[in-house]
C-alpha cells in the first residue's frame, strides 16, 4: 500500500467545465477505471448499499488508463472518487494528478487476479509458454539470428507439437490495465528469452517486447471480455485473452490454457505458481472524503474480511486474496490516512 502526497498544485478554474457545475453536490460515490477490478467494485458497491445508510456507488468500467485520467483531472463533484485500476498508477499519472490538485491519493491493494489466454470450451485446450506467446502476436520476432516481420502463420510454424491453427489472438487494448500487465508478464518474458533482441539498445528492446502485429493474429478489443467469448464462439480456433475471475465465472464457455506448465487455477496463484497474476487496486481521492458522503465507509467495507478476507463474498466472482497479515496491514494503514 502507497500513498502519494503533493507535488505541485495548479487552481481547478481552468478545468471546472462551469462554476455552477463545479459547485453542485451530489450523495453519491462515484467510482471509475478497470474493466478487470469492475465486477469486485460493483459487487461491493451492491452491498454497501444495502446494508448501510448510503446510496450504492455508481461504478464505470472504462479501462485503468482512462479511469484514472478522469480521476486525476480534477477535485469537486464533477469528478470521480475512486479510480479502478489493474496496475499500480504510473509515474505520469501521479504527475497529472498533482497538477490538477488532486493530492494526496490513497492506494489500496486489495487482492490478486491472473491473465489467462483462453480457448472456446468447446475446443482442446493446448500449453503454451510465453516465449510461444510472444513469437505468435509480436510485430517482428527472431528467426535464424535476425529479427524479421512474424512470420508464424498457425501455432505448429512455432512449434510442431501445437495445433495447426491459424493464430488469431484477441485481447486488450493499450487502455486497459490488463494490456500493462500483459506486456509486463507474457511480453517482456518472453522476448527476454531471445539473445538476438537483448543484445539491442533499451529502447529497440522495448519497442520490440511491446509492438504487436496487424496483420490479423493480434486483434485489439476495447470493449469487455464478453465480445472475445463471441469471436471464440464464432471461431473456436481462436484464443483470447482474459483475467482468471472472468474465465471462473464462465467455465460453460472458455477454458484457461496452461502456461510454462501451470493451469490458470485459484490455487497456482495464491501459491504464485501460475506465472501470469497480478495484483488488484483502487485509488481514492483524499480531498472528497469531507465533500461526498459515505467514501471511508465504503472502503471499509471493500477491504472487509467478509468482502476480500480467504472466504470473503468477492471470491465468488474470482477474486485471489491476499494474505491475511498483509491484509490487516492494508487494512490498518488505509483506515488511519483516511480519517
Amino acid at each position: 500500500m502507497k500513498l502519494f502526497w503533493p507535488i505541485a498544485a495548479v487552481t481547478l478554474s481552468l478545468i471546472a467545465p462551469n462554476s455552477a457545475s463545479a459547485q453542485s453536490s451530489r450523495d453519491q460515490i462515484r467510482i471509475s477505471g478497470s474493466s478487470t477490478v469492475y465486477p469486485f467494485s460493483t459487487l461491493a458497491a451492491e452491498n454497501f448499499g444495502r446494508i448501510g445508510k448510503f446510496r450504492t456507488p455508481i461504478v464505470e468500467s472504462i479501462g485503468t488508463g482512462g479511469g484514472i485520467k478522469i480521476f486525476c483531472s480534477g477535485v469537486g463533484p464533477n469528478f470521480p472518487d475512486v479510480a479502478n485500476a489493474s496496475r499500480p498508477i504510473t509515474a505520469a499519472e501521479q504527475a497529472l494528478c498533482a497538477q490538477n490538485g488532486v493530492t494526496p491519493i490513497t492506494e489500496v491493494r486489495f487482492g490478486y487476479d491472473g491473465i489467462s489466454i483462453g480457448v472456446s470450451a468447446k475446443t482442446k485446450p493446448f500449453p503454451l509458454t510465453r516465449r510461444q506467446i510472444f513469437q505468435a502476436i509480436a510485430a517482428q520476432v527472431p528467426v535464424n539470428g535476425q529479427v524479421v516481420p512474424n512470420p508464424y502463420v498457425s501455432w505448429s510454424d512455432i512449434d510442431p507439437s501445437l495445433p495447426s491453427y491459424k493464430i488469431s489472438l484477441y485481447g486488450p487494448s493499450p487502455v486497459h490495465g490488463t494490456r500493462d500487465a500483459f506486456n509486463e508478464l507474457v511480453m517482456d518474458n518472453g522476448c527476454e528469452t531471445f539473445p538476438e533482441i537483448k543484445a539491442l539498445p533499451k529502447d529497440q528492446q522495448k519497442k520490440i517486447c511491446h509492438s504487436f502485429r496487424e496483420d490479423g493474429g493480434w486483434t485489439d478489443v476495447a470493449e469487455d471480455y464478453s465480445l472475445i467469448v463471441g469471436k471464440l464462439t464464432a471461431n473456436p480456433k481462436a484464443t483470447g485473452v482474459f483475467t482468471f475471475s472472468y474465465i471462473d465465472q464462465n467455465r460453460d464457455k472458455v477454458v484457461g490454457l496452461n502456461i510454462d506448465g501451470a493451469d490458470p487455477t485459484f490455487e497456482n496463484i495464491v501459491s504464485q505458481k501460475y506465472p501470469v497474476s497480478r495484483p488488484l487496486f483502487f485509488y481514492v481521492k483524499n480531498a472528497h472524503l469531507k465533500m461526498i458522503p459515505g467514501i471511508r465507509e465504503f472502503v471499509t467495507e471493500f477491504i472487509s474480511e467478509k468482502a476480500v478476507g480467504e472466504d470473503g463474498y468477492l471470491t465468488s466472482k474470482g477474486l485471489i486474496p491476499l494474505p491475511e497479515s498483509e491484509l490487516k496491514s492494508i487494512r490498518a494503514q488505509v483506515l488511519e490516512k483516511l480519517k
